[in-house]
């Protein structure tokens, strides 16, 4: 019976499934692939991947993840490890589109044109990234969406170290400026009176 086999694995440990899905156990992968499917194309998009993008590039990180779970050792979450799959996967797709020498101008473009705005708008995560810069908004999501150390995303996006450090304390400030309940008002009057 189909569903006895699936409901085994719904009860099980991500780290439970990744041992049986080694063995070749497929429905035990498609578990994991269930449980974390949205959050792996979550921070696709936040890192800039549009829709079908996204899509295709967490299908090809779960493809590899499969691949490669024998290497999983459970010294983190899945979770954690499949999005790093995700996100250099997706870099890697950037690098070779030749988008990834751009961004410093989209950076200074996109920086210069939110520099207005509502602050009575509602705002969320997702909208306040795509106020970033693409080079900030990509730093941000591969350490703090992805769970890459600033050195992991140094070494993918092939950057200084400082650099990612920079950007990515950056586009926090700017994010915890847009994301303020007064839209970053309080913000800007505290460090006019400091």
């Amino acid at each position: 019976m189909p569903g006895l086999g699936h409901s085994r694995f719904t009860s099980l440990h991500d780290v439970e499934l990744c041992a049986h899905a080694a063995t070749g156990e497929r429905r035990a992968f498609g578990e994991l692939v269930r449980r974390h499917g949205s959050a792996v194309r979550g921070v696709l998009r936040r890192m800039g991947a549009q829709g079908a993008e996204a899509d295709d590039v967490a299908q090809d990180a779960f493809l590899t993840a499969f691949e490669r779970i024998a290497e999983f050792r459970g010294e983190g979450t899945f979770a954690g490890w499949v999005k790093r799959i995700a996100a250099r996967l997706y870099l890697r797709r950037l690098q070779k589109d030749r988008r990834l020498g751009s961004l410093s101008t989209e950076a200074a473009e996109a920086e210069s044109s939110t520099n207005g705005g509502d602050a009575d708008a509602a705002i969320d995560l997702d909208e306040a990234l795509k106020t970033l810069g693409a080079t900030e908004r990509v730093c941000v999501t591969m350490c703090f969406g992805a769970g890459l150390s600033h050195s992991e995303a140094a070494e993918a996006l092939n950057l200084p170290l400082g650099t990612v450090k920079s950007h990515v304390k950056r586009g926090l400030d700017k994010l915890r400026t847009r994301l303020a309940p007064d839209g970053g008002a309080a913000v800007e009057g505290r460090r006019g009176n400091g």
